[in-house]
C-alpha cells in the first residue's frame, strides 16, 4: 500500500527514482464488463489510470451493480478513487480470491461487501517505495480515517495498520464479519465465476481446467484436443455468467467422460489394474453413497480422490499412471457412457464382492462390461471426444 510521502529521505528517494526511472509504474488493472452487464471485473495492480478506466466503463454501462476485485494493491490514491466510484454508484464489492493492501480501501466502500470462505483480504501499514526497494513508512492517519468511516471496528483498524509494511495480515472470515469488514460470505454457486477474469483465452481456460482436475494433464500430453474441448466448454460457461460451481461441475463432467473413454479402449492388463484401484477406492470411500458412486456409477475421479496419498502413491497418482498407459497405447478409443444402473440395485458390499470375484477369475471381457457396459469395445476408426 503506497501512501502519501512525508519523510525527507522518502522525498529524496522518490525524486531519484523519477530521474533514474528504476521503478516505472506498470499498466492499470484490467477492468472488464461481465456477462449480462451487471458485474465488472477488476484484476491487477492499482496503478495510474485504473480508476479512470473503471469510471469510463461504468458511465457506459449504468446497469452495473457489483465490482469483483482481485488485486495485490498498488497506489493508495487509485484504491481510494476506485472506492469513491463504488460508493458513488452504490455498488456491491466482491472478492472471489484476494484483495490486498490498497485494494481493501476500495472493497470497504461497497454497499454489500462479499467474500467466499477462502478469499483473502490482506492488510498492512502504508508505505512509500524507495529507490533500492525500501518500504519507507508514512503517516497512516488518512487510511485509518477511511477504514473507520466505512464502519470498521477501531481495534481491527489498529491491528491492520500496525502490521509492518513488509508483512501482511489476513484475518479469517469470522474476524472480518465481526469487525464489519464484510457483510456476507457467499458460496461458489452464488455469484458469477471470476476464475478467468485475468485471462479468458482458451489457454487461460485450459490452465483453469488443469488446476481443477490434475488428471487432465495426461490428456494435455497425449490427447490435447480432449483438453481443449473441455476448456472451450468451460470458457463458454464463464462467458455466460454461470457460477464457479457450475464451471467446476462442467470441468469434472468433461474429465469423467474423457477418463471413461480412455479406459474403455485400454488393454486387459491396464483394465485389471484399474479394477483393483476401484476395489481399493470403494473400501476407502467412507460411506455407502460414495462407494456406490464409484462402484455403480463408475466415477473414476471420485475413486482417485478416495485414496489418500501415501509416499506419492495415492489414488490420483495411481490413476494417472494407468491413464498414461491407456492413452499411450496404439489402439484408438471409443467413447462410452456410464453403464446403466442395474434393475435391482446392489449394496456396496455386493458390488465389491462381485468386482473382486471378476478380478480373481481374470475375466477381462466381464470386467470390461462391468466397468463400461456391453457396448465398450475398441474400434479402428474411433476417437476421443474433442478429437477430429
Amino acid at each position: 500500500m503506497a501512501g502519501a510521502l512525508t519523510p525527507a529521505f522518502g522525498g529524496l528517494s522518490r525524486n531519484l527514482e523519477a530521474v533514474l526511472e528504476t521503478a516505472p509504474d506498470g499498466p492499470p488493472a484490467r477492468v472488464t464488463l461481465g456477462p449480462g452487464g451487471r458485474d465488472v471485473r477488476l484484476w491487477g495492480d492499482l496503478n495510474d489510470g485504473t480508476a479512470a478506466h473503471l469510471r469510463r466503463l461504468l458511465d457506459a454501462n449504468p446497469g452495473v451493480t457489483r465490482l469483483h476485485l482481485t488485486s495485490d494493491g498498488g497506489l493508495v490514491d487509485e484504491g481510494v478513487a476506485v472506492g469513491e466510484l463504488v460508493a458513488e454508484r452504490g455498488l456491491s464489492t466482491y472478492v472471489p480470491d484476494y484483495c490486498v493492501s490498497a485494494c481493501t480501501l476500495a472493497f470497504v466502500r461497497g454497499r454489500e461487501r462479499l467474500i467466499v470462505t477462502d478469499s483473502r483480504l490482506g492488510f498492512h501499514a502504508p508505505y512509500e517505495p524507495g529507490l533500492f526497494g525500501q518500504m519507507i513508512p508514512v503517516d497512516a492517519s488518512e487510511e485509518r480515517g477511511r477504514y473507520l468511516a466505512a464502519g470498521l471496528e477501531p481495534a481491527f483498524v489498529d491491528q491492520a495498520l500496525a502490521t509492518p509494511s513488509r508483512d501482511i495480515w489476513i484475518p479469517d472470515p469470522d474476524r472480518l464479519r465481526a469487525a464489519g469488514v464484510v457483510t456476507g460470505v457467499v458460496g461458489p454457486g452464488d455469484l458469477p465465476d471470476s476464475t478467468l477474469d485475468d485471462d479468458d483465452s482458451l489457454s487461460g481456460a485450459r490452465a483453469a481446467a488443469l488446476r481443477a482436475v490434475d488428471l487432465l494433464a495426461a490428456f494435455a500430453a497425449h490427447r490435447p484436443g480432449v483438453l481443449d474441448g473441455i476448456a472451450a466448454r468451460y470458457r463458454e460457461s464463464y462467458r455466460q455468467g454461470r457460477s464457479e460451481s457450475d464451471g467446476l461441475d462442467l470441468i469434472r463432467a468433461g474429465a469423467a467422460g474423457a477418463l471413461r473413454a480412455a479406459f474403455a479402449g485400454a488393454d486387459d492388463a491396464t483394465l485389471a489394474a484399474l479394477g483393483r484401484l476401484l476395489l481399493d477406492a470403494m473400501a476407502a470411500s467412507g460411506s455407502e453413497e460414495a462407494c456406490l458412486g464409484i462402484g455403480r456409477d463408475g466415477d473414476l475421479l471420485a475413486a482417485a480422490e478416495a485414496l489418500p496419498a501415501r509416499r506419492g502413491a495415492g489414488g490420483v497418482a495411481r490413476l494417472r499412471a494407468l491413464l498414461d498407459r491407456a492413452l499411450a497405447g496404439p489402439a484408438p478409443i471409443v467413447p462410452t457412457a456410464a453403464p446403466p444402473p442395474p434393475a435391482h440395485p446392489l449394496a456396496c458390499a455386493d458390488l465389491r464382492r462381485r468386482l473382486a470375484e471378476t478380478l480373481a477369475r481374470g475375466d477381462a471381457l466381464r470386467l470390461r462390461e462391468a466397468l463400461f457396459g456391453r457396448t465398450a469395445r475398441r474400434l479402428e476408426a474411433s476417437a476421443l471426444p474433442g478429437e477430429p
